[in-house]
């Protein structure tokens, strides 16, 4: 419902400009808003002026205009009884229903919004109610999902809806304290490329404007509005697989999550199952900073030998040692793709189980 702070701000703004006296009393006859105090005798009529049929009144010298929100009577406005001044109520009315409607509407498009993306809609309610709001259903959209620091979601959404409006197609809204959503309308001959484009201006803004800093994640580009809530969902595992395994990273896309997304599904049963496996009682978190390091840059450097040593500034022969010691210490050859594999594989369900631990899973 509209609050009595913008209901005084239109009372305020009439009055600078016409200089005409208005009040508006809620139907059980409590003062909401008023620019005088000369209708404060004629509260004590309005429920009874409420509950009649009539639209308006004169009584008292004083003429009641009821405000409607859809059919019912909301409000009551107060003013003289002069053509100019009835004339300004009538304004005030129309401008005060307007207003009824539009906070109506946006309120609705948030729950609607809400609902949709946690798929608390029947697919015949998407359709009647985006109609009612006027919310186009074949349209590309995708959602951006961010992850917002404590204390600073109101802020945040303040600037994300500066950056995303309406009349784009755009709309921002939250599920938590903790994280806000943005659903993108895009264009049928954007890309990911777009998205991502997105994606990284808005982590830049948030960063050296707002001064927030966030993550990022979002998922596929889809077709028709029902489906938001499956990009949606991919937008939050691509936020959480992103905090797990590319923790370096600020923005996320879904369709690049890779190995990381299959491992993030694992039960934690399974995940012991093959670490017992593989490594029997030697867990791969065991491994010192620079054993780790060394593996890292060996795979990302597609198990060459010599780009490694360069990059690791060590000799070659000292980079073959620590390979040697990495596979008396595991029993896996990472100089061989298979062993390689493995090994990256078992230290992604490692930090993934550090993660779950940490979630007091």
């Amino acid at each position: 419902m509209i609050t009595a702070q913008v209901i005084q701000s239109c009372l305020d703004d009439l009055k600078t400009i016409t200089k005409v006296d208005l009040a508006v009393v809620d139907v059980e006859g409590v003062m909401v808003a008023k620019n005088s105090d000369r209708f404060d005798q004629n509260v004590e009529f309005v429920t009874e002026f409420a509950a009649s049929p009539a639209g308006s009144q004169v009584l008292q010298g004083c003429q009641y205009l009821k405000i409607y929100d859809e059919e019912d009577p909301a409000y009551v406005l107060l003013c003289g009884d002069s053509s100019e001044e009835y004339m300004i109520g009538k304004v005030a009315v129309s401008n005060i229903q307007n207003l009824i409607t539009a906070y109506k509407e946006r309120f609705d498009r948030n729950n609607f919004f809400q609902n949709l993306i946690l798929d608390n809609l029947l697919l015949v309610d998407i359709y009647n109610r985006a109609k009612k709001l006027h919310i186009e259903i074949q349209k590309p959209r995708v959602v951006l999902l961010l992850e917002i620091p404590a204390g600073k979601e109101n802020y945040a959404m303040e600037f994300l809806k500066s950056m995303f409006s309406a009349q784009s197609g755009d709309y921002v809204t939250a599920v938590d304290e903790n994280t806000l959503i943005v659903i993108k309308q895009v264009e049928a001959k954007d890309s990911y490329a777009e998205v991502a484009e997105v994606a990284e201006t808005t982590v830049a803004m948030m960063n050296t404007e707002a001064m927030i800093n966030v993550r990022v994640a979002y998922g596929t580009i889809v077709e028709e509005l029902k489906d938001v809530s499956k990009s949606y969902k991919e937008a939050k595992m691509a936020l959480d697989v992103g905090k797990i395994f590319y923790a370096e990273k600020t923005v996320t896309a879904y369709s690049t999550l890779g190995i990381g997304r299959l491992i993030y599904q694992l039960p934690i049963n399974l995940c012991e199952m093959f670490i017992e496996e593989i490594f029997g009682g030697k867990v791969p978190e065991e491994l010192d900073e620079e054993t780790l390091t060394t593996i890292n840059t060996f795979l990302e450097n597609n198990l060459n030998v010599s780009e490694t040593s360069r990059q690791l500034y060590v000799h070659r022969n000292t980079l073959l040692y620590r390979l040697e010691k990495l596979e008396k210490y595991t029993g896996l050859d990472i100089r061989i793709f298979d062993d390689a594999l493995t090994l990256k594989i078992a230290l992604m369900v490692v930090r993934y189980m550090r993660y779950l631990e940490s979630m007091d899973y």
